[in-house]
């Protein structure tokens, strides 16, 4: 193995390592020495990767989100239903709920996302920008293509498209509210609140839409890349 190979290695067992206890103990719990025990590596092996303990854990959630959107990009490619908002919404609820390390990101907590702030800004902000302007133009090829409706403006429809998706989101957290219990049923009825909102019931994705869009998606993780290099 070469020392290159050896190092990127290392570094995604530092990571591994660091999303495990980030799952079992929190971000405030974990230590830069937690990390390395849990990687089998000392401690300044660790500061050879990541300077700092909020640049470790940003890394890991930077990794989470590029599997995110990639899994996105790929379920477009694979079945054209899924370049509709309530489609990739829908799937990508099914797989947050089996992925703790990355509902953060989505959700905003303010345990991890609060003490990254001063180490993330530009990176995540940049991040919460180039989403934006990838979703505008998903939106505007959905409309050219007649599936999405178009009694909204597409920044109205995007205000739509995130107020309903975060406040799903949010109410897991809430055991009294009302509605199915189970994942699942609950992406569903996800699903069902955006299609109705937002999409043409008569339009049918092509599967040239669908590529269109995963290439849009894809454009993303050009940009994670770059931070990440």
């Amino acid at each position: 193995m070469t020392e290159t190979a050896h190092l990127v290695t290392r570094e995604s067992r530092l990571l591994d390592a660091a999303a495990d206890l980030l799952v079992r103990w929190g971000y405030q719990r974990v230590t830069i020495e937690d990390v390395a025990k849990q990687a089998g590596v000392g401690k300044g092996t660790v500061y050879l990767h990541f300077r700092t303990k909020e640049a470790l854990f940003l890394a890991v959630l930077m990794r989470s989100h590029r599997g995110v959107i990639g899994g996105m990009a790929d379920r477009m490619e694979a079945d054209p239903a899924e370049a509709l908002p309530a489609r990739t919404v829908g799937s990508l609820y099914r797989e947050l709920a089996q992925d703790p390390v990355t509902r953060p990101l989505y959700l905003g907590d303010p345990e991890i996302l609060g003490r990254l702030a001063h180490e993330a800004a530009a990176a995540l902000g940049g991040i919460v920008e180039r989403r934006t302007e990838v979703g505008r133009a998903w939106f505007g090829l959905l409309r050219e293509a007649r599936l999405l409706r178009t009694d909204l403006t597409v920044d109205e429809q995007m205000r739509v498209f995130s107020a309903v998706t975060t406040g799903f989101f949010f109410i897991d957290g809430m055991p009294t509210v009302p509605g199915p219990a189970d994942p699942a049923g609950r992406a569903d009825l996800l699903e069902h609140a955006l299609r109705s909102a937002l999409e043409d019931p008569a339009g049918v994705p092509t599967a040239e839409v669908a590529a269109a869009s995963a290439a849009l998606h894809r454009s993303l993780l050009t940009y994670i890349d770059a931070l990440s290099a």
